[in-house]
Formats: C-alpha cells, structure tokens, sequence
C-alpha cells in the first residue's frame, strides 16, 4: 500500500485528491492549515492534520505532494522530508519553485517532479507538465507521477527546467487567454446584434467543441481551419483580419507568451534569491 502525504488541500490539491480517493492500493493523509479545507478532505474518507500535528509513527510516506503556496515549500520539504521512505519521491505542484530549491531543504539528494498544472484540472481536464530532477528521471517515478498527476488531467514531460518558464507562459496562464478569447467572442456577438445570454452560450460551446475537434481530430489544427474555410466566404473575411501578419491573433499571442514567460524568469530568480 502506497502512503501519499498531500501538504496543501486548496483548489489544486483537493482537486487532485478528490480523484486519487478512487485510486486503489493507495492510502493518503493530507496537512492542511485551513480547517475548514481539513474538514473537507475528511469527508473524501482520508486522514486530515492540521500543520502542527505530528503524524503518526508508523506512516512512512511513499511520495510527498507538495500543493502549497510558494513561500511555504521549503517549509513542507524540511518537516516531511525526514519521513519520506528511502527510495521516495517529492511532487512539486508549486508555482514558480525550481527542483534545486526544493532539494536545498534536504541533507541528500532526493527525487523531485517538478509539475506545473492549469486551472482546468480541477474538473479532470488539466495539463500537467513536469521536469524531474535526475534522480527522478527513471521509470517507477514517472509511472507513479503520471498515474496520480493524469486523474486530473493530461501529462506531459520535458526535461530541461528552463522549458518550465514556457510551459507557464502558453499553459499555465493559457486558460486566461482563452476565456478572454471567450470574453472578446461574445461582445462581438453582442456587437452584431445578439442578446448577451445567447452570444455567451455561442461563444462558449464553440470553443469547446473546437477545442474537443482538434483533440480528437487526426488532422492538424491548420487543416481543420483549412477545412471551414469557403473561398471569398464569411470565414475567410474574418480570418483575413485574424491572420495579418503583423496586427493578427499570432504575433499578438507571440507578444502575450513571450511576457508571460519573462515574467516568470523573473518570478522565478526572486523566490530563488528570497
């Protein structure tokens, strides 16, 4: 039996146990300073700790999720640490915090996945990217990784850290871009003549299903845009609008990534130098 100790049961770590109670040949407990999100997570059937409890002797942790705000990390590291079993793995959900600082806060070398979620895992729809640390790099961390980090979401690997930096820029804040987008959608609906309600609820299920078409789809996004697009018809009118070269959604999406990303160097050598 696997023993999870998730520290932090906010939005990111209740979503996340809230599937893995189904999980079998599992056992969890959670740390949580909240008390009302404790109680919460015992009503999922799992042992809940407030931070200053100690746990129980004989509940050697597997795997230590860490689901906390970024300036308590090293915190939760240097108290759980010491439990974590001799082969165990560190899961970092932690905006912003490199492996080298979460490996700071042991006396040894340990196995870190560094993940960086979107908002959409909390109803199972997320994506999840993560970067282990070299330790971690072998194939019983990666399966135990994806197998609790894929219940809310897709998973993906890269193993270059500075590609983390990218990953938040296009699929961290991603989802803000998209309900913009959504936002942007409607109020031109609503330009065009229709009432709110309606121009929202066009808006929202098109992209949706657009999104679900290009999943599913075998053919790439180009060509299933390609595919709706009648010569001289409506779509190619607003596409033309859409695909300048210069004022078009593309170079301003570039523009969008690219300061998300350097904010998130920046993000990043603060919490290091903090």
């Amino acid at each position: 039996m696997t023993h999870v100790l998730l520290v932090g049961a906010g939005n990111m770590g209740f979503a996340m146990l809230r599937s893995w109670v189904t999980l079998g040949n599992h056992r969890f407990t959670v740390v949580e300073s909240n008390e009302a999100l404790r109680k919460r997570a015992e009503e999922l059937g799992v042992v809940a700790c407030s931070p200053t409890d100690d746990l129980p002797a004989d509940k050697e942790i597997d795997i230590l999720v860490i689901a906390t705000k970024p300036q308590i990390v090293g915190e939760a590291v240097a108290r759980y640490l010491p439990k974590l079993a001799a082969n165990g793995l560190i899961i970092s959900v932690a905006a912003g915090v490199n492996i080298k600082a979460i490996m700071s806060r042991g006396e040894k070398p340990v196995a870190v996945i560094r993940s960086m979620p979107n908002t959409p895992a909390a109803i199972g729809e997320g994506m999840i990217v993560c970067c282990p640390s070299p330790e971690a790099d072998i194939p019983m961390h990666r399966q135990t990784a994806e197998q609790l980090l894929s219940a809310v979401g897709r998973v993906a690997f890269v193993h270059d850290e500075a590609l983390m930096d990218a990953v938040t820029a296009v699929s961290g804040s991603g989802p803000a871009y998209v309900f913009h987008f959504i936002e942007a959608l409607s109020a031109a609906g609503v330009e065009a003549g229709l009432d709110e309600s309606l121009a929202l609820l066009l808006a929202q299920q098109t992209v949706f299903g657009a999104a679900k078409l290009a999943l599913e789809a075998n053919e790439t996004p180009s060509i299933l845009r390609e595919q709706v697009t009648s010569p001289n018809g409506t779509t190619a009118a607003a596409l033309e609008i859409l695909m300048d070269r210069d004022m078009g959604l593309r170079p301003l999406l570039g523009k969008a990534v690219h300061e998300a990303k350097e904010r998130s160097i920046e993000l990043g050598h603060a919490s290091a130098n903090g």
